[in-house]
C-alpha cells in the first residue's frame, strides 16, 4: 500500500459534503461528535471587540450560535469546499438574529483574503495529513493579524485506537504485512500535543497553548458504528485516505469483529480532542 500524494488529499471526498450530506451532518455529526470540538476550542476563544473571524473548512457553519455568543457583533467568514454545506450555513446565519457572516465556497487550503484580515481564525477536524494541517497552519498565519489568534482542533494522536487494534488483527491473520505497515504510518500520522503545539509555532506564532482531552464514544454494535453518519461522513473517508486501501474488506472485518467480541456489551472509541491556540508573532 503506496501513500496517497498530496493532491489526492486535498481533493479527497473525506473533505466533501455532498447535496445529502450536509442536512444530515448537520443534524447529527455536529451534536454527537463535532460539538466534542467545538466546545472547547469555543471557550478558548480570545474575547475581543469588533472581532473579524475566519473558520477555514466551515463545513455548515457549526459553531456558528456558539461564536456569537462569546463574540457579540464580530463579523464571521466561513470558507468550504462543499457548495451544498456553504448553501446550509448561508440559511442558518440568516435564521440567527444579530449574526453578520459570509460564507464563500472555495477550493483548497487559500483563501480569498488579504494577509492579516482577521483577528480570529481557525479551523476544526482538519485531515490527520502533515502536509494537508502544514498548509492550513500556513493559511491561517497569512490571514491572522499581528498579536491575532488561532485555533484548530482536532484528534491527536491515540484516537481510533480501538479501530488500529482489530485492523492490525484482521492483518496479522491474513498475512498483510502491508495493511500492518499502513496501520501503524496511519497511526502516527496524527500529532502529540506537544508536537502539535510545535507545529504553530513553527508558522510564526507564540503563547501556544494545547488542551487535551479524552472522550469516548458508543456504539451497540458494529453495524451501528458503520452506519453511525459520524463513521460514514468523516471518519471512515479519512481511514480510507490514511491507510489507502484498496477495498474494504478489512473494515468488513472491523465491523465483524465488533459483533463477535462485544455481542454482550457496548463498544467504546476513544477521541483523544486536542485544541491549540496561538497568538500572531507581532
Amino acid at each position: 500500500m503506496k501513500s496517497s500524494p498530496p493532491g489526492d488529499i486535498a481533493t479527497s471526498p473525506a473533505r466533501f459534503l455532498g447535496p445529502e450530506d450536509a442536512a444530515v451532518f448537520e443534524t447529527y455529526v455536529v451534536p454527537r461528535y463535532l460539538s466534542l470540538f467545538a466546545e472547547r476550542l469555543v471557550e478558548m476563544i480570545a474575547p475581543g471587540r469588533d472581532a473579524r473571524v475566519c473558520h477555514l473548512q466551515c463545513r455548515t457553519g457549526y459553531p456558528d450560535q456558539l461564536l456569537l455568543e462569546k463574540l457579540p457583533g464580530a463579523e464571521v467568514y466561513g470558507c468550504d469546499n462543499s457548495e451544498y454545506a456553504i448553501e446550509l450555513a448561508r440559511a442558518k446565519a440568516k435564521a440567527i438574529p444579530g449574526f453578520v457572516a459570509d460564507y464563500r465556497v472555495i477550493e483548497g487550503q487559500t483563501t480569498p483574503f488579504p494577509a492579516g484580515a482577521f483577528s480570529h481564525a481557525f479551523s476544526m477536524h482538519p485531515l490527520a495529513a502533515p502536509a494537508e494541517r502544514r498548509r492550513l497552519l500556513e493559511e491561517l498565519a497569512r490571514i491572522v493579524a499581528p498579536r491575532g489568534q488561532a485555533l484548530v482542533a482536532m484528534p491527536l494522536r491515540g484516537s481510533f485506537a480501538e479501530i488500529a487494534d482489530l485492523l492490525r488483527e484482521c492483518a496479522l491473520k491474513n498475512e498483510l504485512t502491508e495493511l500492518t505497515n499502513a496501520v501503524e504510518a496511519a497511526m502516527q500520522l496524527r500529532p502529540t500535543d506537544e508536537s502539535f503545539k510545535r507545529e504553530l509555532e513553527a508558522v510564526g506564532f507564540e503563547f501556544v497553548e494545547v488542551d487535551l482531552r479524552t472522550r469516548t464514544l458508543r456504539f451497540d454494535s458494529g453495524r451501528q458504528l458503520f452506519e453511525d453518519p459520524l463513521t460514514r461522513l468523516m471518519l471512515l473517508p479519512e481511514f480510507r485516505v490514511n491507510l489507502n486501501m484498496p477495498d474494504d474488506r478489512p473494515f468488513s472485518y472491523v465491523r465483524e469483529a465488533i459483533d463477535k467480541y462485544w455481542s454482550d456489551g457496548t463498544f467504546e472509541l476513544t477521541v483523544n480532542v486536542g485544541v491549540v491556540s496561538g497568538r500572531r508573532k507581532a
